[in-house]
């Protein structure tokens, strides 16, 4: 798919920079001055702008005094310079304005001794207004810092872990073994039959939200055979030919969805109530109007997921 490095996250833009992170002498001077991205509980710094929404990245005597900086992950270099993300996590705001029954977080947090035009959002609330770039640096923040917080003790021995390489490594001291950033790889695929397209509503979706279906791929597992495997598992409809098409990093909390088209070779639909609350078939027509908004009673896939880059490109016959 010739468009496919467009999709939300996907941008390539950040300078891994993976030969500073052996130094933690020279990262700490660079840290000093460096600008550094606070995430809370999953949520980066941003500022909201007039057309979206952009990181709000700050230098080190601009955070508050509170803030653990020993808690940052290198991310490498941006624009040339140095950029590092720091979790933020054991603050308390005064007030939490999230609301528990709701299906994504709208609150926004502000901390007082922060820029008065700052305030930590959800990135699933705010992905469609982000720049490129600015996607990619909240993403991958939100996923390495993730990864630091459930990842503290050793999978082999049990002992509790220390940081290495810059963020980007946990070493065990006791057993010696050292653990390494994961991505759990996911399918979501674009199943068709002649004009129409294959939607599934997830356990615990609002009732008008329908999307792609996806799921995890096994050990051993290909691509293709994964994506034929979900498809009749979730729906009991048999795949053909299966083709690639784009790839996104999503952060929840790190995965890497794998985008791909196939041609299903049955329509009759037998749900999993395990796994669906419904599936059904759209023609390309149906499909326009509801992400027209002509029809109320689905909900076209969140606008910056890869579900809504792979559907819109479909409609508008860019799949090649």
């Amino acid at each position: 798919m010739r468009i496919a490095e467009t999709v939300t996250f996907g941008a390539g833009l950040i300078d891994r920079d993976a030969a500073r992170r052996a130094d933690p002498r020279q990262l700490d001077q660079i840290a000093q001055t460096a600008q550094h991205l606070p995430v809370w509980r999953g949520k980066p710094l941003m500022r909201q702008q007039e057309h979206g929404w952009s990181i709000a990245a700050l230098p080190p005597t601009a955070l508050p005094g509170s803030f653990d900086l020993k808690r940052r992950v290198y991310l490498g270099r941006v624009n040339g310079a140095p950029l590092f993300a720091v979790d933020v996590s054991s603050w308390s705001p005064d007030e939490d304005a999230r609301d528990p029954e709701s299906f994504v977080d709208h609150s926004i947090q502000t901390h007082p001794d922060l820029p008065g035009d700052t305030g930590f959002a959800e990135l699933r609330a705010t992905m469609a207004g982000l720049s490129a770039l600015d996607g990619e640096i909240a993403a991958t923040a939100r996923s390495i810092l993730e990864w630091h917080r459930i990842h503290g003790f050793c999978a082999n021995c049990g002992a509790k872990t220390n940081r290495a390489m810059a963020g980007w490594q946990r070493d065990c001291p006791d057993c010696g073994r050292s653990h390494f950033p994961r991505t759990d790889p996911v399918v979501i695929m674009l199943i068709t039959h002649g004009n129409s397209v294959l939607l599934g509503r997830g356990l615990g979706w609002p009732d008008e939200m329908y999307s792609l279906l996806a799921g995890f791929m096994e050990p051993g597992e290909t691509i293709e055979a994964a994506t034929r495997r979900e498809v009749f598992e979730e729906t009991g409809v048999t795949v053909g030919a299966v083709d690639y098409l784009a790839s996104q990093p999503w952060p929840y909390p790190s995965s890497l969805m794998i985008g791909t088209c196939g041609q299903a070779t049955s329509r009759d639909i037998t749900l999993d109530p395990a796994e669906l609350a419904d599936a059904l078939w759209l023609t390309r027509e149906e499909l326009l109007d509801v992400f027209a908004g002509q029809n109320k009673s689905i909900l076209p896939a969140r606008k910056g997921s890869i579900a809504h880059f792979l559907l819109t490109n479909w409609l508008a016959d860019r799949l090649d």
